[in-house]
């Protein structure tokens, strides 16, 4: 794959390197340095994007790469309010686009197996639900990108809970969310059902960022030829 890669941080660069061992080609390497190398003509030279840069940046790099037709995928958090504009420019230029807030296929496996836990103690109501994550000091969000899609998937399957906060309170539909930064954490999340009796925890430990580095590039390899707008359950086949 020639792969252009918008954003050379942590997770860029660990994806640069993963891709480079395997023998792709690296055509095109975005940081704020050289961000007026990000073009039309540039792009139209790479068979794939990952952009992993910065939430004020994505969706202009992201709309950029809509304009391009390039299959294109996105590591970065924390703008995905805005994220139906974006599938809508992809989507009118008939193109391929999928956002992953965590590219680990472990962590996409346990997506999964949290939504099937909030379906069963949704009808368990002593047990109250809380998600704790932690990651680097250098994490610009909090909570992450990760915790807020355990939360939703909690969301959508649990039938009480429908809101979530950093902040411990008594309202019954709201999930907490311990966000914790500490040293070189790569990311741990854990989805915690707890009553007076007992505990029943779900919990993905990133050791590294080879992980996600590994995923990326799956994904990438995945949506070369694709049309439409999907996510890692696509690529894992997890439906």
């Amino acid at each position: 794959m020639n792969i252009a890669i918008i954003g050379m941080g942590r997770l860029g660069s660990s994806i640069a390197e993963a891709a480079t061992k395997a023998g792709h080609h690296i055509a095109l390497a975005i940081t704020s340095k050289n961000s007026q190398d990000l073009t039309i003509e540039a792009l139209s030279k790479c068979d794939v994007a990952i952009e992993c840069s910065v939430p004020s940046k994505a969706v202009e790099h992201l709309l950029l790469c809509a304009q391009a037709n390039i299959p294109s995928i996105a590591g970065t958090t924390a703008w995905i309010d805005q994220k139906p504009t974006v599938e809508a420019a992809f989507i009118e230029n008939k193109g391929a686009f999928l956002y992953a807030s965590n590219f680990s296929i472990g962590m996409n496996i346990m997506f999964m197996i949290n939504e099937k836990l909030a379906q069963v103690m949704g009808e368990h109501l002593d047990y109250k639900a809380a998600i704790t994550e932690v990651h680097h000091i250098h994490k610009l969000d909090a909570p992450s990108g990760t915790a807020i899609s355990l939360a939703k998937g909690v969301f959508n399957h649990h039938s009480v809970y429908d809101t979530w906060s950093l902040e411990k309170n008594e309202m019954n539909n709201n999930l907490h969310i311990d966000a914790q930064r500490e040293s070189e954490v790569s990311g741990i999340h854990e989805v915690n059902y707890s009553s007076d009796i007992d505990q029943i925890s779900i919990k993905h430990h990133a050791y590294n960022r080879k992980g996600f580095a590994q995923g990326a590039l799956l994904a990438a390899n995945w949506i070369i030829g694709k049309q439409g707008i999907f996510t890692m359950r696509d690529v894992l086949n997890l439906d």
